[in-house]
Parts: C-alpha cells; sequence; structure tokens
C-alpha cells in the first residue's frame, strides 16, 4: 500500500476516496463556485495538496461525464503533478476551456487522478534502421 500525505485546503469537499469501489481512480472536486461563458478558461481549485511519494507522479484527467456535464474539456489534456509539488500551498487545480455557458458548485466532481510509478532511467541509441516491421506511419490505421 502506497500512502499518500493530503492537505485539505477547502474543508468544503469531501474527502478523497476511490470512486465507489469500481475503479481505481479517484474522483476530484471543485472547490469553488465557478460560472464560465463560452470561450473562458480558468484553473478551477480542487482544494487539496498532496505529498505523493518518491518515485511516483500523479495524472489527472477529465471524469467521462464531464463535457456533458459542464460543457468544460480540459486545456493540456492531461495533467502530471510530480513528486516535487508536494508544499503546503501547492494546491492542485484544473485547466478549463468552456465550451458553451456553465456552472460548477463546490464539490461537483470534475476530474479524476491517480498515481504512477515514474518512467524509468532510458537511454538512447541511434540506430539507421529498426527490426520491426512499418506500419504504414502514424494515422495510417484506417477508421474501421
Amino acid at each position: 500500500m502506497v500512502e499518500l500525505k493530503v492537505r485539505y485546503i477547502s474543508k468544503e469537499i469531501e474527502k478523497l476516496r476511490y470512486i465507489d469501489g469500481v475503479s481505481d481512480w479517484i474522483d476530484l472536486r471543485s472547490a469553488e463556485d465557478v460560472v464560465l461563458k463560452e470561450g473562458e478558461s480558468r484553473l478551477i481549485r480542487l482544494g487539496i495538496a498532496v505529498e505523493l511519494p518518491e518515485g511516483y507522479e500523479a495524472h489527472i484527467v477529465p471524469r467521462s461525464s464531464t463535457f456533458r456535464n459542464f460543457g468544460i474539456i480540459q486545456t493540456n489534456h492531461l495533467g502530471v503533478v510530480d513528486h516535487s509539488y508536494c508544499g503546503d500551498e501547492d494546491e492542485w487545480k484544473y485547466p478549463v476551456l468552456a465550451m458553451r455557458d456553465t456552472e460548477i458548485h463546490v464539490n461537483d466532481r470534475i476530474c479524476q487522478f491517480r498515481i504512477m510509478k515514474n518512467q524509468p532511467k532510458l537511454t538512447f541509441t541511434e540506430v539507421e534502421h529498426l527490426t520491426g516491421n512499418s506500419r504504414g506511419g502514424f494515422g495510417t490505421t484506417g477508421v474501421k
């Protein structure tokens, strides 16, 4: 078991927990009421700071219902929080762009996260040719 030390900057949001016992992702909630007009962007406060263990990072992505419920998209498409972002003031935030007028309220579940082990150290070896079969290049595998 891996321990995460969590500082709740907002006392209004629910405590972190697994998603209804059916997933290993953990929901994150808005720590503020937000009103956005179509085309506006902002960082939404998530109300927590987390001390990740050495060698781990957190990946933050939208929930599958986030766009349908709120009409927002995550502007960086995947948020990565490394273990060095671990101070009392290092509040997690969610960068969004509103695709329609919307309102988000304190405690609305707007995104989710999981932690992952860091990528191992890599070495790069330059070669003239690769040994695998070519699949035709990026974006050439068809539609069906």
